[in-house]
């Protein structure tokens, strides 16, 4: 069993930072790629960063200069710093992150979610 846990989301006001955290755990070889979304009430989930196995990243247009994503192999841990956030930027954050598990599977797994609210 795989699974994704978050942390770091919370209140900060607008023009702070926070670091979103997603470890992954149980019975896994590696991370291959990972990524962050989030999702606000009425609307779809959507890509906010994501980072390859090789390190390239990719980000929505909305977040671009001001979001990073990173990882680190050694902690199985996909990483997203957040500087200079907006109102707009409020949602619940997920991790999602392609596994290879101890079996050889490659699996895609959720995290649970973490708020992140930006007051203004």
């Amino acid at each position: 069993q795989v699974q994704l846990v978050e942390s770091g989301g919370g209140l900060v006001q607008a023009g702070g930072s926070l670091r979103l955290s997603c470890q992954a755990s149980g019975s896994i070889f590696s991370i291959n790629a990972g990524g962050w979304y989030r999702q606000t009430p009425g609307k779809q989930r959507e890509l906010v960063a994501g980072i390859t196995t090789g390190g390239s990243t990719n980000y929505a247009d909305s977040v671009k200069g001001r979001f990073t994503v990173s990882r680190d192999n050694a902690k199985n841990t996909v990483y997203l710093q957040m500087n200079s956030l907006k109102p707009e930027d409020t949602a619940v954050y997920y991790c999602n992150c392609r596994v290879l598990t101890i079996a050889r599977v490659y699996i895609d797994v959720w995290g649970q979610g973490t708020l992140v609210t930006v007051s203004s």
